[in-house]
């Protein structure tokens, strides 16, 4: 008896003394509970600061099943504060194994958590979360996109620079009381790690601009059935995407009310074959490698055949001479495909890669389409028609916008893109990269290129007329092109008008595409940029051009 006396003390000793830190650390662990402290996730901005999507403070209401005393009437006592079904409550209310924690709602503002908690419910609690707010519902809500009630970026920018713009979400360990002390013990353990918020994207485009050029392809495109368009708004000198917008579009406030197809950035994914406001580059093309010059002029027939397809021209110079002007004011597709057949293959696919075709622009859009050039030991006999009159091509709105771009910025490609910096929790600006440039043209011939585009607005019959800005010498193309999918032509066309503005120090350039089922999509283009470059201008304070745009020959003896 003695020996087991003298066991039982010398174990109460080790017990007391030696495994007290281990027991009692052992003990503390049952008592901890853990709370998640969610990080803010970034902002984003339009390019004056003004916020497109950002985080506010919210609620998170929760559901501890063990202690809930009465599912129904907690769920009765919920609904009406939740806007959430009775039924749907209750059951995340049920009782699996030894489960402690389920959301039974994300988001709720302030004021309903704090009726909830005024109710003390048995096994309901809340706590600090947050809420993606977008103030302007569907301004550049194709550019922006949206995310789930967890915060992860699901669509548009918000998917794509993801790891940007979320946190990192932080901790609070504490020792807490069992049953009705559930609370924190004072004195107790008590760990905090501080969430560390996500950073803040500042786009380079405008609200403002947006918002109009939105709501004039909106009103434009109000007359077609089924119809898709986009527009695209560039500053010819930084490469900047000052307006962006699609259409259709959705509220990225409630992204579930609208059709996955309506999320869509049009001028990024869109891919169509441009038709002849690709001429541009086959022109350009032809002045720096001198195949013409601004003065060339030659008798053009009605129709050309290539491969056994007669190609046609809507406007027949009836076997006149036929100046370059001329040919690009009337669309001749004639005039184009004899350009083509002197610059070749080979230097028509060139300068469609210098241009940016082929290949995404990287404008920071995810899931951006590069389009399709043709290679030339594909050619048909076809081919040497179609390809220079932007046929056979695949090509997106904002790649034909920067192409378009390189013409009025002397010649000199500069990529387009929608970040102008990143800014950190801490308030520090981080520029984004600088921009992919390249020579293309010289300033020459750009300048001789966009004195030849003022022809399509200003030369009576020219297929731009409608497209003119009172008051500014505007350059540009008209084009009508097609639509495939999955290899399948589509239905009706894409009509097209891409220019910029003033034509004699060109500061803007505005492309507008629309794909019409119906057919017709040509009635909507040229209006629609003649009122978003006018506004453009206007809101820049761009003054009016003070000279007019020169006489064009267009049918020299």
């Amino acid at each position: 008896m003695l020996a087991v006396f003298a066991v039982i003390g010398i174990r109460l000793v080790v017990l007391q003394a030696v495994d007290t830190p281990a027991y009692a650390g052992g003990g503390v662990g049952n008592r901890l509970s853990r709370v998640e402290l969610p990080a803010p996730r970034g902002s984003i901005e339009d390019r004056n600061g003004a916020p497109l999507a950002r985080s506010v403070e919210a609620r998170y209401v929760f559901v501890d099943p063990t202690l809930v005393k009465d599912r129904t009437e907690t769920a009765k006592l919920l609904s009406p504060l939740l806007g959430i079904p009775v039924s749907e409550l209750a059951e995340k209310m049920k009782r699996q194994g030894g489960l402690q924690f389920r959301y039974l709602a994300r988001g709720v503002d302030i004021a309903q958590a704090k009726q909830i908690e005024a109710l003390e419910l048995a096994g309901i609690g809340t706590h600090r979360d947050e809420r993606r707010e977008v103030p302007g519902g569907d301004l550049a809500a194709n550019l922006v996109g949206f995310t789930s009630p967890d915060m992860d970026g699901l669509e548009g920018l918000e998917a794509r620079y993801d790891d940007v713009l979320r946190g990192q979400d932080g901790r609070w360990v504490y020792e807490a009381g069992a049953g009705d002390l559930d609370a924190p013990i004072p004195g107790g353990y008590s760990q905090t790690t501080a969430p560390r918020p996500g950073s803040s994207l500042v786009l380079t485009t405008d609200r403002d601009l947006q918002f109009q050029v939105q709501q004039i392809l909106s009103r434009q495109m109000a007359q077609t059935r089924g119809a898709i368009g986009a527009a695209v708004v560039l500053d010819v000198k930084t490469g900047e995407v000052l307006a962006q917008a699609s259409n259709p579009t959705y509220n990225a406030a409630s992204p579930d009310q609208s059709r996955p197809t309506d999320w869509e950035d049009a001028a990024t994914s869109f891919v169509v074959d441009p038709g002849s406001v690709h001429k541009a580059i086959t022109y350009g093309a032809a002045l720096q490698e001198g195949v013409i010059t601004p003065d060339s002029a030659w008798p053009v027939a009605n129709t050309i055949t290539r491969g056994g397809v007669t190609f046609r021209d809507t406007h027949p110079a009836e076997g006149k001479k036929l100046s370059v002007a001329g040919m690009l004011a009337y669309s001749s597709n004639v005039g184009t495909i004899e350009i083509g057949d002197r610059l070749g293959p080979d230097r028509l696919i060139d300068y469609q890669k210098r241009f940016g075709l082929g290949q995404p622009t990287g404008e920071g859009m995810p899931g951006e389409a590069s389009g399709r050039l043709l290679p030339a030991d594909q050619w048909s006999g076809s081919s040497y028609g179609s390809v220079p009159i932007g046929h056979s091509v695949d090509a997106t709105p904002l790649q034909m916008a920067a192409a378009y771009a390189t013409i009025a910025n002397d010649g000199t490609y500069v990529q387009p893109h929608l970040i102008k910096e990143v800014v950190g929790a801490d308030g520090k600006r981080t520029p984004a990269a600088a921009p992919v440039t390249r020579s293309v043209l010289s300033p020459s011939n750009a300048a001789a290129l966009r004195t030849l585009l003022e022809a399509v607005t200003t030369v009576d019959g020219a297929t731009g007329l409608a497209a003119a800005v009172p008051g500014y010498r505007i350059a540009g193309k008209t084009g009508t092109g097609l639509r495939y999918v999955n290899g399948k032509q589509q239905p009706g066309e894409v009509g097209s008008f891409i220019g910029m503005a003033p034509a004699e120090a060109p500061r803007y350039v505005v492309a507008v595409f629309v794909w019409n089922p119906e057919g017709g999509g040509g009635a909507v283009v040229a209006p629609a940029f003649r009122e978003m470059m006018g506004f453009t201008l206007r809101h820049y304070r761009v003054p009016p051009s003070r000279g007019k745009s020169p006489n064009f020959e267009v049918f020299p003896r």
